[in-house]
């Protein structure tokens, strides 16, 4: 077979189903868990360094500048995307949710199986999916992958850098009688590690996959990579702490009266200030400290990324490969009075995606509301596998022409009767409580002024508009089990799900 130039690959792959399977493209997935619009080439904080991200946009990338997650947190997000169906089709709404436990997983493929059932040899480490217990241990989503290979390294805690608001501790010093400390409650802390970057968790997980890109294969290959900072606790090598002078970092804007205007059916407030916010603002040091080590992490993530893309451009793949760049989810910093994920504001909906496909050589930026979702449909279109019915729908186009008119709107689910939907220029927002929000987003960017009483036409029309796209049902919260057995008693899920023919 006679060997394409660049330009005519890129054509073959963007507008001609490709049927055979030794000519379709690879597939690079890489996920970035907790990562927020801060990452360079999304503007979100100038001051946060990620070159490595920089360079890919900039060499030739597609960055999609309003894209969002199905789930706010890191379940429900990973089960949609990866299965291809919204929390409101499966029921999948929080974290304690196995996406196995779904009717509709247990008899359809999830992204990676589809990929291997068409022919794509399926490799995976570090985290891509949501990890839960099950009988054979903790279940990962190794079932999925034809090989998947446990992350390596550790961190190790330098504990005389420590920031802990769960054990009341400052700079490695316990605090007498800590105003926001809980035992029980999810840690919030960060320090720096005890372990050099090069025998770090991300690290390894990043060369692992350096050295699967150089191999060669005897077909197209889906290589899924999951690296996990900047996840909590915040742990990090210290030199990339010190890439920012702490005296120097900028806080996030906030408005002490943000949540004021965001009320009930009965005219309580829906929100508060949660501990975390609190610890923080009850000293900018600490507030300072926190917005430092959410950056110095996601620097380490960036340095780990370069690895893997590093590795790609000097492999034999690189002009047949497509790559995928995603965080799961937002992040907040203190917006909205408020750390973490695990809200439908826009901070935490709101996800990082970047593609680059064989062909692109400039940066192009879609600001089309998109999702999560459509990664699923969007790869299946690109390499022309059969078209699978999934919740999503492809951007594709947008590849192609970044202009060009995509989704409507998109949405974003934190449980039954809780969305958010977003067009362009406008977010609506219902809760469960008979609370809602309506934001003008040209206007008010930073979502301070809820417009849900206004009488302004503008404001009536963008409401209606947008609510006729919410879910007209909601599935019932799945019920924790276990997985069905679909063979004997000594299969493994990957056994029982191969023996299964997953549609």
């Amino acid at each position: 077979m006679k060997r394409f130039t660049l330009l005519a690959a890129a054509f073959l792959l963007l507008f001609c189903p490709l049927v055979v399977a030794k000519d379709r493209p690879n597939v690079l997935f890489i996920a970035i868990d907790d990562l927020n619009d801060w990452a360079g080439p999304f503007g979100g904080n100038p001051q946060c360094k990620t070159p490595n991200m920089d360079r890919f946009a900039d060499e030739g990338a597609t960055v999609f500048m309003n894209n969002h997650c199905a789930g706010p947190v890191c379940g429900p997000s990973r089960s949609a995307l990866l299965s291809g169906f919204a929390p409101y089709t499966t029921g999948l709404y929080g974290n304690s949710h196995n996406m196995l436990d779904s009717e509709l997983v247990q008899t359809h493929a999830t992204l990676p199986e589809y990929f291997n059932k068409h022919g794509y040899a399926t490799l995976s480490s570090g985290k891509i999916f949501h990890a839960h217990r099950s009988e054979n241990g903790f279940d990962r989503g190794q079932w999925a992958f034809e090989n998947w290979v446990q992350s390596g390294g550790g961190w190790g805690v330098d504990q005389s850098t420590l920031y802990s608001r769960r054990k009341g501790i400052l700079n490695g010093v316990v605090q007498e009688n800590p105003k926001f400390a809980d035992p029980h409650g999810s840690e919030f802390a960060w320090a720096s590690t005890t372990r050099p970057t090069e025998e770090t968790s991300d690290y390894m997980t990043a060369m692992w996959a350096a050295g699967e890109l150089q191999k060669e294969w005897d077909r197209p290959f889906f290589l899924a990579v999951g690296i996990f900072r900047p996840h909590l606790p915040w742990y990090a090598p210290q030199e990339f702490f010190d890439m920012y002078d702490l005296d120097t970092v900028e806080l996030p804007e906030v408005k002490d009266d943000d949540l004021e205007d965001i009320v009930d059916a009965n005219g309580k407030p829906s929100f508060k200030p949660s501990s975390d916010y609190l610890w923080c603002r009850e000293d900018d040091h600490i507030f300072k400290a926190a917005v430092r080590a959410y950056m110095a992490s996601t620097s380490y993530a960036d340095y780990c990324l370069g690895i893997v893309l590093d590795a790609l451009k000097a492999s034999p793949h690189y002009d047949n490969t497509i790559v995928f760049i995603w965080g799961d989810h937002g992040w907040h910093l203190g917006e909205k009075l408020r750390f973490r994920k695990a809200s439908i504001f826009s901070e935490a909906t709101r996800a990082p995606l970047m593609v680059r496909v064989p062909g692109m050589d400039k940066i192009q930026r879609v600001y089309s509301p998109t999702n999560l979702l459509d990664m699923y449909p969007t790869l299946v279109d690109l390499c022309g596998l059969p078209e699978k019915e999934l919740d999503g729908t492809s951007f594709a186009k947008l590849l192609r022409n970044p202009s060009a008119k995509g989704s409507e709107v998109t949405l974003t689910t934190r449980g039954p009767g809780s969305v958010s939907v977003r067009d362009r220029n406008w977010r609506y927002a219902r809760y469960r409580d008979g609370a809602e929000e309506l934001y003008d987003l040209k206007k008010d960017p930073m979502e301070w002024t809820n417009l849900i009483n206004s009488k302004s036409p503008s404001a009536k029309r963008a409401k209606k508009k947008l609510a006729k796209h919410f879910p007209k049902s909601f599935a019932e919260p799945i019920e924790t089990k276990k997985y069905p057995r679909v063979g004997g008693p000594d299969l493994t899920i990957k056994e029982r799900r191969d023996l299964a023919l997953l549609k």
